[in-house]
């Protein structure tokens, strides 16, 4: 195990459990991870080897008896006719029979309907009324020649979730770990490796979790096909519940008037709303309407009276384009329903997640490290959603004046959830809480940068905090980094978002984006030749996904005419490291005059681990550069003592880089075929700075 995986075990021993268990015991069952984690959890919530496999194959027999595959319902329905009483985990639901004046169950799996359950189960147990639960049952077989009576009768019924859970544990446990282990945990839980993400990535994944924590937020997500959107709604808790965006009403969403029944909002903590966007799709105005004064107001109409719920919304669907095109030619919320794009409708949305920025699920992004059982962990957010951590940030940041109560109340939800995924227990640095003030900004600014798209109406908004040391933070989104050319509508740009455009052109130092004009930072911009700006001094940040940038834009301009070249840099180890080094020689020789001899030297340090292919790696690139013109050379610093990363050139710039030539997030760099491969402007980079400095 890894350390962290150890440390988990120490901590919450009994309420965690490998996650790569999961596909070891589904076989093909076809229920929800909770259900599997449930299981596993009784049986296999340990780090023994022997426990664990011993508790598989028990949970294996667990489903090979008792779970009900639809093809073979016939087979079950006999066998518990023959037994008399059986045990099976299936979907169930439940409805009143005003005939009969009694409460029938429905087993989705087994296909029987009208099934005898006692009032009392179901008084336990309400969101049997409303939705299909997964349950684990007696059911009973007693044939009656009344032909109105079922000869099916629930004995018992048991919801498949943690019963209740101490909170005060979690939080005193929660304190043994640091923010990064925390995080690296979470992410755990939710099934992935949180070695495959880079620090924003796993924020990112981590709002998706905000709805399950605070009451009556507002989320949504669009992006890519294949991300994950829906899987946490799906798959992670028992109090959540997805449906399609085609199959909601006004009766199964809010109240049945005609026999008062109360809808999802009045039962589950999180509604989400899958394969939401479409424009081709249709939505009752009267159901807009409703859910737009339920996101409001957190409140609804029951006839005559009115009714609050605290349900929080979950939108997520896919995009039809990529960013720059929606920003050139519509917005960023092009692909919702016609009913669905109205201003009055997204301003109630607290936060817009850029789904174009979470990767592809890909296999070798799921973990084998262990994680919390899910059902323990909506146990916990269930917990968490009673209390209100809106005010946590505000004793050492300030939102701007200018920021509407709208934003500033989306601003604060945000970061009420954040801080309850990460801080339950406090303890939160100034730093820490900066960084996700800025996500909690970034992500409401880009809900009301396309509202002014969209309705010309809606004021100019300058999205900014002041710290307590009276340092202001400008926030800006990702994509308004990357493509200002196309962010900036003529319709929108005030004197504020054009002054920015300007800084980001003209800037010596600062964070507003990179030296790179705007015309080259758009995706596809390569050539060395477009980049239109002057090698000049300062410093820049990079936040992590951004894409549409490389070698040539970063370092074209201030290599140009250097006949001498040295590099520093310790990483220079392993393959991918070389191929950087690689791709960096590419850049010179693309900026060097055909005649000129230019003398790369490379300072860097030994790998201990392979040092054969550290030289093997070396001496191939020293080969390339021999018939292009160029001279390389290297050598091993074994002192150890070389930890800066800075590049040099004969002709006077010093360009000091606190990630060295590592800038890029993986790629897959054996598919021939993939852009990210061939192009580094398709590739998302890391969080990185850049400083240029005459010498």
């Amino acid at each position: 195990m890894s350390n962290l995986d150890t440390k988990i075990n120490t901590h919450f021993p009994g309420y965690v459990v490998r996650k790569d268990l999961v596909k070891a015991v589904k076989g093909n069952a076809i229920v929800p991870t909770y259900v599997l984690e449930y299981l596993l959890g009784q049986y296999c919530a340990t780090d023994d080897a022997a426990s664990i496999e011993t508790g598989i194959e028990t949970v294996k027999e667990i489903l090979r008896k008792h779970y009900v595959h639809r093809n073979e319902s016939g087979l079950i329905q006999s066998t518990i006719r023959d037994k008399g009483r059986y045990k099976v985990i299936d979907r169930i639901s439940v409805s009143l029979n005003e005939k009969t004046d009694a409460h029938e169950a429905v087993f989705e799996n087994l296909a029987i309907k009208k099934v005898s359950i006692d009032s009392g189960t179901v008084k336990a147990n309400p969101k049997l009324l409303v939705s299909g639960v997964w349950c684990i049952a007696d059911l009973q077989y007693e044939f009656s020649e009344e032909a109105k009576v079922s000869p099916w009768i629930v004995e018992t019924l048991k919801p498949i979730q943690i019963a209740r859970v101490d909170f005060d544990a979690y939080v005193e446990a929660r304190k043994e770990f640091t923010t990064d282990e925390w995080i690296d945990f979470l992410m755990q839980s939710i099934g992935f490796d949180p070695a495959a993400f880079g620090k924003r990535s796993k924020l990112l994944q981590l709002i998706r979790l905000i709805p399950f924590v605070e009451r009556n937020y507002n989320l949504i997500e669009l992006g890519p096909k294949g991300t994950g959107k829906s899987h946490v709604y799906s798959e992670f808790s028992p109090h959540g519940q997805l449906i399609s965006g085609g199959e909601v009403s006004i009766p199964k969403l809010f109240v049945n008037n005609s026999n008062g029944r109360i809808g999802l909002v009045g039962y589950w903590d999180v509604v989400a709303f899958d394969e939401f966007a479409g424009r081709e799709k249709a939505a009752n105005k009267a159901l807009v309407d409703i859910m737009k004064n339920y996101m409001a107001n957190k409140t609804f109409s029951r006839g005559i009276s009115t009714m609050g719920a605290e349900a929080s919304f979950a939108f997520v669907g896919n995009t039809a384009h990529n960013v720059p095109y929606m920003l050139k030619n519509s917005d960023l919320f092009e692909e919702l329903p016609p009913q669905f794009h109205d201003s009055a409708f997204i301003d109630r949305i607290h936060a817009y997640l850029p789904g174009w920025e979470v990767d592809v699920i890909r296999g070798e992004m799921f973990t084998s490290g262990f994680g919390f059982i899910v059902d323990y962990l909506a146990e916990i957010f269930r917990h968490l959603r009673g209390d209100d951590f809106s005010n946590r940030h505000q004793a050492s940041f300030t939102l701007s004046s200018k920021i509407s109560t709208r934003d500033r109340d989306a601003i604060n939800k945000t970061m009420s959830g954040l801080i309850k995924l990460l801080f339950p227990a406090g303890g939160e640095t100034d730093a820490e809480v900066e960084e996700l003030l800025r996500l909690a900004v970034e992500s409401r600014k880009r809900v009301k940068d396309q509202l002014k798209r969209i309705d010309s109406t809606y004021p100019e908004v300058d999205f900014h905090f002041v710290c307590k040391d009276g340092r202001k933070v400008q926030v800006t989104t990702l994509e308004e980094d990357e493509y200002p050319q196309f962010y900036y509508t003529r319709s929108a740009t005030s004197e504020a978002s054009e002054a920015i455009v300007a800084s980001a052109q003209s800037s010596e130092d600062g964070d507003l984006g990179s030296p790179i004009a705007p015309t080259a930072k758009a995706v596809g911009a390569t050539a060395a030749k477009t980049v239109k700006s002057d090698a000049k001094v300062g410093h820049f940040v990079f936040q992590e996904n951004r894409k549409g940038v490389s070698y040539d834009q970063l370092f074209g301009e201030y290599i140009r005419g250097a006949k001498k070249i040295t590099i520093t840099d310790p990483y220079i180890r392993l393959f991918y490291q070389a191929r950087n080094l690689m791709e960096f020689i590419e850049t010179i020789v693309r900026h060097k005059a055909l005649e000129d001899e230019v003398v790369v030297h490379l300072i860097t340090a030994p790998d201990e681990y392979s040092p054969e292919k550290q030289h093997e790696h070396l001496a191939a690139i020293e080969t390339a550069c021999d018939s292009a013109g160029m001279k390389f050379s290297w050598e091993f610093d074994g002192t150890g003592t070389v930890h800066a990363r800075h590049i040099i050139t004969d002709t006077g710039w010093k360009i000091s880089l606190d990630r060295g030539l590592d800038i890029f997030q993986r790629y897959e760099m054996k598919d021939a075929f993939g852009l990210a491969n061939r192009m580094q402007e398709y590739r998302p980079v890391k969080a990185f700075e850049i400083t240029y400095l005459k010498m």
